[in-house]
Order: structure tokens, then C-alpha cells, then sequence
């Protein structure tokens, strides 16, 4: 399958873009730490660490798995506890209360490697997860992105669409998806270590702070729609907070 180019430098336009395009080589003695948020995904959360872990693991670098189950109806939080007893390179940090911000956040602040990830693992397969983190491990102080392509119905096309539109509008942003994971970026971006929402606006968050630091972006084209199992918890009531809470903190910022 033919490697992707990354093709936009998100949030960068004020700052030395050469940073975003020097290249490193890969080497085992760095340590990359993927958080995985889980809730309600006991039927599946299983199977999708037992990939990435087979894919991480044919990776030059080292990797831990972060996985945070957060306040689950079903036995996700058994299921994770179970996977980091079994598993070498992975960890179970449960929340009793949900929250994609809320666990991401908790996923970074637990994490300990020098490369930082997160990502939606009902959307993110290995091959996907692994070549994010190789363009981050070879664009050292860059932020990389997935830029999703496509969406499984209309709807939810349109829907991106008008919310990409409303954040780039309002946080004067060039990258054309907000939301997309994996994200990767490196400790030295600590700025991305301090964020505060709890709830769906993280993203959101993460690419405005990006912008405002002068953080060079990438954002890694991403054509695949798979969804691991599970139901997507947006909704016509999600979207329409999403849509003002991006409106609010564009005002709360001043």
C-alpha cells in the first residue's frame, strides 16, 4: 500500500516551517505512549489492543499501551484490568466518571514516554496508529495528525464539514480536521500537557494550543472508515454542543 504524504502544516504560519521538515532517524531508545480511552467497548476493546500491541511491536521504537476506561456500563473496565495483567507494555488507568477530554487528559498526565499519543481506537486501525507515530518519530518538535478522508454517511461528512468550518474560522486554523486521531506529538510540546476540557471540545482544545505555541503541524491523509465495533456517541444533541462549546471558547478566550 503506498505511504501517504503529509501535505499540511497546521498552525504554523508564524513560525520557522524548516523545524517541520527536518527528519531524524528512528531509534529504540525512544519510548512512545498511545492512550486509549475506552468506554462502553467491552466487546471489542480486547481484539484492538492485542493489534496495536502486534503492530507497535514490529515498530524501532519502544511503546506502552495507556488504556483508560472511563465510567463504562458494560465490563470495559474488567476487560482493560485483565489486558494489563497479561499483556507486557500495558497499563489500565480507570475513571469511574466519563469523558473523552477527561480520559485523554488522564492518559497523558499517567503516560511516560517522550513521544505522545492518543487516538479513538473504534477508528484507528494498526497500520494507521503505527504510521502516524513513525511520521512523528521522524519530525522531531512537529505535532502529527490524522486527517480523515472519509465518513461513512452523509450526514456525518456534512457535520464535520460545518465544525472544521466553525473552528477555522474561529481559531484561526489551517488544518481541516479538528477532531482526527491519531495525534502524536513530542513531551517538549508541554503546552499540550495542560489542557482542560473534560469533554469532546479536547480536540479542539489541543489545535488551538497548537496554534497559539506556534507548534508545527502535520496532518496525515487517512482514507479508511472502519468502525471497531461499538456505536458512535455523536449525536444530533453532541454535535449542537460541540458546535457552541467551540463558539464559547473562542469567546472565554477573548
Amino acid at each position: 500500500m503506498p505511504v501517504p504524504t503529509p501535505w499540511s502544516f497546521g498552525g504554523c504560519d508564524r513560525c520557522d516551517r524548516s523545524r517541520a521538515v527536518e527528519r531524524t532517524r528512528v531509534t529504540p531508545d525512544r519510548l512512545v505512549s498511545v492512550v486509549l480511552p475506552a468506554h462502553n467497548q467491552a466487546e471489542h476493546i480486547g481484539e484492538v489492543v492485542q493489534e496495536y500491541t502486534a503492530a507497535l511491536g514490529r515498530m524501532p521504537l519502544r511503546h506502552e499501551l495507556v488504556l483508560v476506561p472511563n465510567g463504562s456500563k458494560d465490563a470495559t473496565e474488567a476487560v482493560c484490568a485483565g489486558l494489563a495483567a497479561t499483556l507486557p507494555h500495558v497499563r489500565s488507568e480507570p475513571l469511574a466518571r466519563s469523558g473523552w477530554g477527561r480520559a485523554v487528559r488522564t492518559g497523558l498526565a499517567r503516560a511516560t514516554g517522550d513521544l505522545l499519543c492518543y487516538t479513538n481506537s473504534a477508528r484507528t486501525t494498526p497500520a494507521e496508529l503505527t504510521l502516524t507515530i513513525l511520521y512523528a518519530a521522524t519530525h522531531p518538535d512537529t505535532v502529527v495528525k490524522a486527517n480523515r478522508k472519509i465518513r461513512e454517511h452523509w450526514s456525518r461528512r456534512l457535520g464535520s464539514l460545518l465544525y472544521n468550518l466553525e473552528c477555522r474560522a474561529l481559531f484561526d486554523l489551517s488544518c481541516w480536521d479538528v477532531n482526527g486521531t491519531p495525534k502524536v506529538f513530542p513531551r517538549s510540546c508541554d503546552r499540550l500537557l495542560r489542557l482542560r476540557r473534560d469533554d469532546d471540545l479536547i480536540d479542539a482544545e489541543f489545535v488551538r494550543t497548537c496554534r497559539e505555541a506556534g507548534y508545527p503541524m502535520l496532518e496525515v491523509p487517512v482514507f479508511s472508515s472502519r468502525r471497531h465495533g461499538g456505536k458512535s456517541t455523536t449525536n444530533l444533541a453532541s454535535a449542537f454542543r460541540m458546535y457552541w462549546g467551540a463558539w464559547a471558547m473562542r469567546h472565554d478566550a477573548g
